[in-house]
């Protein structure tokens, strides 16, 4: 009964193959922009910053420091939102010509400057099981790497502007559709080349398991080099926008690498199994570059200011 159920079920395949194709490329396609849809309903709550129980509020400081990268990246100030966020950096999702508009979170360490660092000591930071103690050695190194000028905060929330104001969502979402059906159609194009059709079907199946894998190691490939280009051009087109904004970039990368190493620090052998000793994060594979390395986007960002400056 079961070898009869599959034959059916390899004949319906056969038939609606495309079908089939195009079904699954869709259905990849809207669930990797699924969060950028509907960024208040899935993104909003898994990076919303709580207080007492409650959503935390975006202070009036930084809600004007928003609008004034809005301003500056000359984007439509209605199709984004600003909130409170968790974390060190700010994050953001949405696409802004839909009705949901998109959404940035800025961490509350953003409302901390150099002579008032309540937005980062009000709030407890626990490394390895312990609350960092912000008067330690360590801590004050933290409490410093934590805490930016104002162009480097416009310089970090205009890159997720100008990232989400490009389409990068639809470009990263684009990639796994994109390779599933080049998968496909290059598979189907060498068992043809290769006369497989009228031959065993074990020789088919094998030639589909190793085509499989293939395109396996190049979606992972092709989905590292789009985030590693699109990674670029954000930080690149957020670095142009004026001096100071380069300025700042420099700054925000210099010090999420001196963050990095002092968390490294902090968490001992986990620490260095997530970060390199510059302060860069280690990809998960050996073959992959998940994360564009912050080496590398600072010195981009140099690079534009020096030539800002000639």
């Amino acid at each position: 009964m079961g070898a009869q159920f599959l034959r059916k079920a390899s004949v319906w395949l056969t038939k609606h193959k495309i079908a089939v194709l195009a079904t699954s490329c869709m259905g990849l396609f809207g669930a990797n922009l699924s969060y950028h849809v509907f960024p208040e309903q899935t993104f909003r709550l898994l990076h919303e910053c709580w207080s007492d129980g409650q959503p935390a509020e975006l202070s009036q400081r930084l809600c004007a420091v928003f609008q004034d990268v809005l301003q500056d990246t000359a984007v439509k100030s209605t199709n984004y939102r600003a909130f409170a966020a968790s974390g060190f950096h700010p994050v953001s999702a949405g696409i802004p010509w839909l009705p949901a508009g998109s959404l940035v979170g800025i961490p509350p360490n953003f409302d901390s400057t150099v002579g008032d660092k309540r937005g980062i000591v009000n709030h407890v930071v626990v490394i390895n099981g312990k609350a960092v103690d912000w008067e330690s050695n360590e801590g004050v190194a933290l409490k410093e790497a934590l805490t930016f000028s104002l162009e480097a905060q416009k310089f970090a929330i205009a890159r997720e502007v100008v990232y989400l104001q490009s389409g990068s969502p639809l470009a990263s979402a684009a990639v796994a559709p994109t390779c599933l059906a080049g998968t496909y159609l290059c598979g189907t194009g060498i068992k043809v080349a290769l006369g497989l059709y009228p031959g065993p079907m074990v020789l088919r199946g094998i030639c589909n398991l190793i085509i499989a894998a293939a395109g396996l190691i190049f979606y992972y490939v092709s989905y590292d080099a789009v985030t590693y280009h699109l990674d670029c051009k954000a930080d690149r087109n957020a670095a142009t926008i004026s001096k100071d904004y380069a300025r700042g970039g420099v700054e925000f990368y210099d010090k999420i690498l001196s963050r990095n190493r002092i968390l490294r620090a902090l968490m001992g052998k986990e620490g260095t199994k997530m970060y390199a000793p510059s302060g860069n994060l280690f990809p998960r594979h050996w073959f992959r570059i998940k994360y564009t390395p912050y080496t590398y986007r600072r010195d981009l960002i140099l690079n534009i200011l020096r030539e800002l400056q000639a």
